[in-house]
């Protein structure tokens, strides 16, 4: 049965200090995984950032709350991710990050969020490299969208995202290559990319 100790035991430990953090590149997860060779062709000089992967324990069952971004915004217009972004220079470590940017983009408040551990370092095609901050969040909260930055908030089953019949991998073609990557289909949502991958990191996690 899910429960804080189970998932703290199966999570990655939380390091103190953020380079401590940050996992060599041979140990990195990313969109490299499905697309052998593009690792050499990723920037040298990566961008920390941190997301907050909340799972929200709901008397029916447990859920994950995602976002969708807003269709104007530079990187990852539109696509459907964690709240998150990246490092600041008054963020002592991931956790700070990923704690503040769930704060300002939808309004979460800290103090309903129990830190239990983390998925691995996931290296972006984008030239971002993201530490997963997992955290139980009490259903009592409310949310508040940053209309600029976030077009909705919405929740997903978590039992769906542990279901390997609900990872696919598709492709299309980026720069002359073909690209492939994962997509979790729901109802009438587009889950893929960078946030698939950390939702199949999170069903390896947990499944052991």
């Amino acid at each position: 049965m899910l429960d804080r100790r189970y998932l703290s035991e199966r999570l990655r430990k939380i390091e103190e200090s953020d380079p401590a953090w940050r996992a060599p590149a041979a140990q990195r997860r990313g969109d490299h995984e499905l697309n052998p060779g593009s690792l050499a062709e990723a920037p040298r000089d990566l961008m920390p950032a941190a997301v907050l992967v909340p799972l929200v324990a709901r008397a029916k069952g447990w859920t994950v709350l995602l976002t969708q971004r807003t269709d104007h915004l530079h990187h990852h217009a539109g696509q459907i991710s964690f709240p998150g972004g990246r490092v600041e220079d008054g963020d002592a470590t991931p956790v700070a990050t990923a704690l503040r940017e769930s704060e300002e983009e939808i309004g979460l408040d800290r103090r309903h969020v129990d830190v239990v551990g983390a998925l691995d370092t996931y290296q972006t095609g984008t030239g971002f490299l993201v530490a997963p901050i997992v955290g139980v969040v009490e259903p009592s909260f409310d949310l508040t969208l940053d209309a600029f930055e976030v077009k909705e908030a919405f929740e997903v089953p978590l039992a769906f995202v542990l279901d390997p019949a609900n990872h696919q991998r598709q492709s299309r073609f980026w720069k002359g290559r073909e690209r492939h990557f994962y997509v979790l289909p729901f109802e009438n949502r587009y889950i893929w990319g960078a946030t698939a991958g950390m939702l199949v990191n999170l069903h390896a996690k947990l499944a052991g």
